[in-house]
C-alpha cells in the first residue's frame, strides 16, 4: 500500500479523508495509506476526539477551531459533518475534493447503524455537496480492537473499484468488512440495507455517587436471522458487503399515494371549507 500511485483516472483524484473516531484512529491511518497508494493528493480533516454516534450532526452554537498538524492534514474541534463542512467551505475552497473518503470505522455500520453514524455523516455532507462519497467501517466485536486485516487486504482494490465507477448525485456508498481473518473472505457482495431483528440502541439505568439515576445507550447488534440479500447477511456470511445508498428522503411510493388523496377537487373541496 505504500507503493506510487499508478497514472490511471484514480491517480488524478484529490481524496478528503475525515471519520468520527478521531485523528488518531488505526482505522483512520490505515484509510489515509489506502488513499496514498491511489493518488498523492489526500487532504486529513478529521474530529480531535472521537464523535461516534454523532450522525450528520452540525455545530450550529459554538464555533469550529482546528489545528494544522501537517501539510494537508488537520484536526477540528467538532463534528465528522463539521470537518467536511470546513475542509469544502474553508480549508480546501481553492482545490475541492473530487473524493472523500470516510473511516474505516472501528466497528459496524450496517442496516439501521447508519441513521446514527457520524461515518455516514460524513458521506452525506460530501453528497449534500455533490462531492462522491464512500464510507467504511470495519465489523468488530463490541470493546475489542478491530481485526483491520480484512480491510488492509481488500479496501484499496475495493476503493479504486467505486472510485472508478459512475453513480448519480446524492448517492453514497457504505462498505462493510467483516470480522474475520483476510483468508476467510467468502466474497464481495452488493446488498440491500438490512433490519435489525431489534433496536440496536437503548438504555440502561444506574446510580451516580449521590444516589441519583443517570442513565447509559447500550449497543446491541444482535441481528437475528438476516434477511436475503441483506448487508447484516453479507457479513454473516464472511463476505464483505457493499450497498449504494442515497440521500434523497422521499418515499416515492408514499407520495403517489399521497397525490391520490390529495386531488385536484380534494383540495378544492377543503380550501372551499376553510375559506
Amino acid at each position: 500500500m505504500t507503493s506510487a500511485p499508478q497514472d490511471t483516472k484514480v491517480s488524478k483524484h484529490r481524496i478528503l479523508i475525515a471519520n468520527d473516531d478521531g485523528i488518531d484512529a488505526e482505522g483512520l491511518a490505515l484509510l489515509e495509506r489506502v488513499a496514498r497508494a491511489l493518488t498523492d493528493d489526500v487532504w486529513v480533516v478529521a474530529p480531535d476526539e472521537e464523535r461516534s454516534g454523532i450522525s450528520h450532526a452540525i455545530s450550529l452554537t459554538v464555533p469550529l477551531r482546528y489545528r494544522r498538524l501537517g501539510e494537508k492534514r488537520f484536526a477540528v474541534k467538532g463534528t465528522p459533518a463539521d470537518c467536511v463542512l470546513l475542509a469544502l467551505g474553508t480549508l480546501m475552497k481553492d482545490s475541492p475534493p473530487t473524493m472523500v473518503l470516510s473511516g474505516i470505522n472501528h466497528g459496524e455500520n450496517l442496516a439501521d447503524d447508519m441513521t446514527y453514524s457520524g461515518t455516514a455523516g460524513v458521506a452525506i455532507e460530501a453528497a449534500i455537496w455533490g462531492i462522491p462519497a464512500i464510507a467504511i467501517s470495519q465489523v468488530r466485536v463490541l470493546g475489542k480492537v478491530p481485526n483491520f486485516s480484512v480491510a488492509e487486504k481488500f479496501c484499496g482494490p475495493i476503493v479504486q473499484k467505486l472510485m472508478d465507477a459512475r453513480w448519480e448525485p446524492g448517492v453514497i456508498m457504505n462498505v462493510n468488512f467483516p470480522k474475520i481473518d483476510a483468508q476467510e473472505v467468502t466474497g464481495v457482495r452488493v446488498v440491500t440495507a438490512g433490519k435489525r431483528r431489534s433496536r440496536a440502541f437503548y438504555t440502561i439505568e444506574g446510580i451516580d455517587g449521590r444516589n441519583i439515576p443517570l442513565y447509559w445507550i447500550k449497543v446491541n447488534y444482535d441481528a437475528g436471522p438476516a434477511a436475503k440479500d441483506t448487508d447484516l447477511e453479507a457479513i454473516q456470511d464472511k463476505a464483505i458487503s457493499i450497498t449504494a445508498m442515497q440521500v434523497d428522503m422521499t418515499s416515492h411510493a408514499a407520495n403517489a399515494e399521497l397525490k391520490s388523496l390529495f386531488s385536484k377537487e380534494t383540495v378544492e373541496a377543503i380550501m372551499t371549507e376553510q375559506a
